[in-house]
């Protein structure tokens, strides 16, 4: 544990993160319309240092959650695809991990061994933790659930594992995770929450950079007061 108070894995990932223009800050609209002074875009995410980097931050953060709670990782198309192999990829070389790993085309195949489930083959009782990027509505995980639920009897969904957890609310007074944790019984953790970034980079420099001023700061409190769940 660093001076801060956060695990190194999450002072390196929050580095990468402003380093790859993942998360900038300034006036945005989300697509909900909602006004805010930082943007977290993992679309943004282009080479393979970094991606490999991002797929040894999920490593470490599914370790420090689940340690060996789990058999499966399941990414979402489209974003979870390159997610869930570089994660994988990860707990291998960090840990020596050789957890499985499933996504699902868009669409159904209908030749070869047809189909919409790409990687491991689900045969039953697999414990399976979804990776996604930043869940705002959850919409992508009541897509993957009946996908995963139809797949193959009994499959445990243990968690979901996301890169910044923005603390919103989602549909109720709850943030979009926790909603997601009472409507399906899965766990739900991050890499990072948006608490922790703004605490960290409120303290410390990046590249001898301060990025957040006294400006920011209260911008972002008043949004998280209006807009933010714990």
């Amino acid at each position: 544990m660093s001076e801060s108070g956060l695990a190194q894995y999450k002072i390196d990932f929050i580095h990468l993160l402003v380093r790859a223009g993942i998360l900038t800050f300034g006036d945005f609209t989300t697509k909900s319309g909602r006004r805010t002074p930082y943007f977290i875009n993992t679309g943004n995410f282009c080479t393979g240092r970094q991606i490999e980097a991002l797929g040894t931050f999920y490593a470490e953060a599914i370790e420090a959650a689940l340690g060996d709670g789990y058999d499966n990782l399941y990414g979402p198309a489209y974003k979870g695809i390159p997610l869930v192999v570089t994660t994988s990829s990860g707990l291998w070389r960090t840990f020596q991990r050789d957890v499985s790993y499933t996504f699902n085309r868009k669409e159904v195949k209908d030749h070869g061994e047809g189909g919409s489930l790409v990687g491991h083959k689900y045969r039953g009782g697999e414990r399976v933790v979804i990776v996604e990027d930043v869940v705002t509505a959850g919409t992508s995980i009541d897509e993957s659930v009946p996908i995963l639920r139809a797949a193959a009897p009994d499959l445990d969904l243990v968690a979901v594992v996301v890169s910044v957890d923005r603390q919103e609310r989602g549909q109720t007074e709850r943030t979009a995770l926790a909603e997601i944790e009472s409507r399906y019984g899965m766990r739900t953790f991050a890499i990072c929450t948006i608490d922790e970034i703004v605490a960290y980079l409120r303290d410390h420099d990046i590249d001898g950079k301060r990025l957040l001023d006294d400006d920011l700061l209260t911008r972002i409190a008043a949004y998280r007061a209006e807009y933010g769940a714990v």
